[in-house]
């Protein structure tokens, strides 16, 4: 009586630890965008708005004047400041992401706080611009579990970068352009803040990447590109 109480013990172990428990997720989440078709010679400029409203004129005039669309991951919080700032980046054509409402740090958020806080990014965003941001780029570039499900959930792709500007610590233009140019690479997602340095740099960095034959696009145009699975 011992020995089969001991063999069901056993076979129900068995089956706890291989079968899948109901609050196990069993969708695979989409890993983040770090860079585009590695065969297509282009590269996209983002830029992270949370601060710097100074400059966002300035850095949209400098892409009008050389023909260049960017994606600007905006914040929530910014975006009930400067509404008329969101809608002028998006009447000139360029690509508007969600940069999320508080700008906190989402993998110290669980999954419902980063669902919330996601979720009010979008409705202050379309409200303003008529339409869903369908692409998201984390704060502090923070990508665990619970912040990638709830992008996910919400119908968004993470965006990270391949190449980052470092330029919120305000380094010298040449120090912003030298980082995007000697890391140059098809595909390359460039992250960029507004910034007096990063205005200052950006018109070399468009030239340079022009000279060296790369197309600038948005993110979500890069994301056309990728290959089929």
């Amino acid at each position: 009586m011992v020995k089969y109480f001991l063999l069901i013990c056993i076979g129900a172990f068995v089956l706890w630890a291989v079968y899948p428990r109901e609050h196990v997720a069993t969708s695979a989440v989409v890993e983040p965008i770090y860079q585009g078709n590695e065969n297509v010679k282009a590269i996209a400029l983002t830029c992270n708005v949370f601060w710097g409203e100074d400059y966002i004129g300035q850095m949209l005039d400098i892409l009008n004047e050389k023909n260049v669309q960017a994606t600007f991951f905006i914040g929530g919080t910014w975006a009930e400041k400067y509404p008329d700032l969101v809608n002028k980046i998006f009447e000139q054509g360029h690509e508007i992401g969600s940069h999320g409402y508080s700008h906190p740090h989402p993998d110290s958020l669980s999954r419902q706080e980063n669902l919330q806080d996601i979720s009010r990014a979008e409705k202050i965003i379309a409200d303003l611009i008529g339409e869903k941001p369908r692409l998201y780029a984390p704060p502090y570039g923070e990508r665990g579990s619970a912040v990638l499900e709830a992008a996910q959930e919400l119908g968004y792709r993470t965006v990270l970068w391949s190449i980052d500007t470092v330029d919120w610590q305000r380094p010298a233009p040449e120090v912003i352009r030298n980082r995007v140019l000697n890391k140059m690479e098809n595909g390359a997602i460039v992250l960029m803040h507004p910034t007096a340095p990063t205005v200052n740099a950006l018109p070399g960095i468009i030239d340079a990447l022009h000279e060296q034959g790369y197309q600038l696009i948005t993110v979500g145009k890069m994301l056309e590109q990728m290959p089929k699975q």
